[in-house]
């Protein structure tokens, strides 16, 4: 294990986790609990990275984050809007909105496929300089993942929140209760695109650049440690879901540095993503089955 797994890979795939670990947060809200499958994820994460790199660019680093969360929070409710006021399916008005934020981002960026932050000052730079050694970028980031899990926690478990999640078990009751289920989706995808937003920023402070097809992917990727998470820790409270997200996607991301190591080609990454959405996915109807065919034997 250890000619495979080295400090500074373990270290690397623990910072990723932590960042792509918003994207997954952020799928728990819209896909977990709003039961919407928002695929202007890809997009959404590359307008993230592309605004959060332009503030940097202009030596505002840490304002960088904050308008990376307030362009999602603007593509999180283009989204809602086609779903709650042009009555566009959810499915549709992700493809829509992930469409036209190519054209978005790319105007972001100065109409440039890509961007590099060297020579700029960055979250981590600054924090290389206060706090220093080898561990500084994984302080940052799991700093900045464990206070929006604490916020996240916190708010749904707010009247809001609850309402949120009650619109995901079953709208009609909602509306019943006199809550408008369009206003609880329009404040759930904002908040879930925030989320994405700022880990798009996020990296592209971590890598120092910001490309236009950064997003593609990206629902796999949070999917994938969603799932991880999900079947790892299982149900339970909001604190101890969004634990097993969190978990889940440092687990994604170790998986994917032994893809690396056992020098599987990075064009393959895609499949091996997909693959492992499979078999997370199938995996808990698989143990049910074996549970099944077990008594089955015994009895």
């Amino acid at each position: 294990m250890t000619s495979i797994f080295s400090l500074s890979i373990v270290q690397s795939a623990l910072e990723l986790g932590f960042i792509y670990s918003l994207v997954a947060l952020a799928l728990f809200i819209s896909f977990s609990i709003l039961n919407i499958a928002d695929l202007s994820t890809d997009g959404c994460f590359t307008l993230g990275c592309a605004v959060g790199a332009m503030v940097t660019m202009a030596g505002h680093p840490v304002l960088a984050l904050f308008a990376a969360m307030l362009a999602g929070i603007c593509s999180g409710y283009v989204t809602a809007f086609l779903q709650t006021k042009m009555g566009v399916e959810s499915i549709l008005a992700g493809i829509i909105v992930n469409t036209g934020l190519y054209t978005i981002n790319i105007a972001v960026m100065g109409f440039a496929s890509n961007v590099n932050l060297f020579g700029c000052d960055t979250l981590f730079s600054m924090a290389k300089e206060s706090i220093g050694g080898e561990w500084y970028k994984l302080l940052i980031v799991a700093i900045i993942v464990v206070v929006i899990g604490l916020i996240l926690a916190y708010f749904l478990n707010t009247r809001l929140g609850l309402s949120i999640r009650a619109t995901g078990d079953n709208a009609d009751m909602v509306r019943a209760s006199s809550i408008n289920p369009g206003f609880t989706i329009t404040v759930g995808l904002c908040v879930s695109n925030s989320l994405t937003a700022l880990s798009g920023g996020i990296l592209a402070q971590y890598q120092k650049s910001c490309d236009i097809n950064l997003g593609t992917g990206m629902v796999t990727i949070a999917l994938a440690s969603l799932i991880i998470g999900e079947t790892l820790i299982g149900k339970g409270s909001v604190i101890r879901r969004l634990l097993g997200v969190v978990i889940g996607s440092c687990l994604y991301r170790f998986i994917v540095a032994l893809a690396l190591r056992l020098n599987i080609p990075a064009e393959c990454l895609k499949l091996v993503s997909a693959i492992i959405v499979a078999v997370a996915i199938a995996f808990p109807y698989l143990q049910k089955k074996a549970a099944a065919l077990k008594q089955r034997r015994c009895s």
